[in-house]
C-alpha cells in the first residue's frame, strides 16, 4: 500500500542514495524467468525444483544435471519439504540454494555455487559476517509462490494427499 501519509527522514534517504544504497551505477535490471522442473528427492527430503535465468541465457540441461547429481550425492543438512532454486546469474554463474521448511513455519537455507568451467561441481556459498545475503529480487518470486502454497499445507490435513498437492503447487511465470 502507498501511504502518502507516511514520510521518512528525507535528509537520511538523500545521504544514503549518495554514499551506499547497495546498487552500483552501472547495474541494469532486467526480467527473469522461473521454470518449474522435476523434483529432486534427497536423503531425507523432497525438493521441488526450480530454474530460474534470463530468456536469452537459460539453464542449459547439463549444469542442471551437475546440480542435480550434487545434491543426491552430498550430505545435505537440509531435511523435510522444501524447493530448489537453480539461478543462472549470469553467462557461467550459477546458485543453488535449496530451502526446506523447518521450525514449523521458518524457511532455512543452503547456499552453493559454481563459477564457470574452473570449477567442476557446486561448493557451499562462504557466508561470514552478521549481515548476510538471502534471497535476491528474481529468486523472491518463487519463495513467495513456495511461502503461500506452504501456508496452504499447514492448513491442510497435513497427510500424504495434501503433500501430494503441495508436490504439484508450483509456480511459472516471471521474476
Amino acid at each position: 500500500m502507498n501511504d502518502p501519509s507516511v514520510t521518512l527522514p528525507l535528509r537520511s534517504l538523500a545521504e544514503i542514495l549518495r554514499s551506499d544504497f547497495g546498487v552500483s551505477e552501472d547495474y541494469r535490471y532486467g526480467p527473469k524467468w522461473v521454470e518449474p522442473r522435476d523434483a529432486v528427492e534427497v536423503d531425507g527430503a523432497v525438493l521441488k525444483w526450480y530454474a530460474l535465468a534470463s530468456a536469452e541465457l537459460p539453464v542449459p540441461d547439463a549444469i542442471e544435471q551437475v546440480a542435480r547429481t550434487f545434491l543426491t550425492q552430498t550430505k545435505l543438512e537440509a531435511k523435510g519439504l522444501g524447493f530448489v532454486i537453480l539461478h543462472r546469474c549470469g553467462p557461467d554463474f550459477y546458485f543453488l540454494i535449496v530451502s526446506t521448511w523447518r521450525g514449523n513455519n521458518e524457511v532455512w537455507e543452503s547456499v552453493y555455487y559454481k563459477d564457470g568451467d574452473a570449477m567442476g561441481d557446486f561448493a557451499l556459498w562462504p557466508r561470514e559476517g552478521a549481515h548476510k545475503p538471502t534471497f535476491c529480487v528474481w529468486e523472491l518470486a518463487a519463495v513467495c509462490h513456495e511461502v503461500k502454497a506452504w501456508g496452504r499445507f499447514l492448513t491442510s490435513a497435513r497427510d500424504e494427499a495434501a503433500a501430494q498437492a503441495w508436490a504439484r503447487d508450483r509456480y511459472e511465470g516471471a521474476a
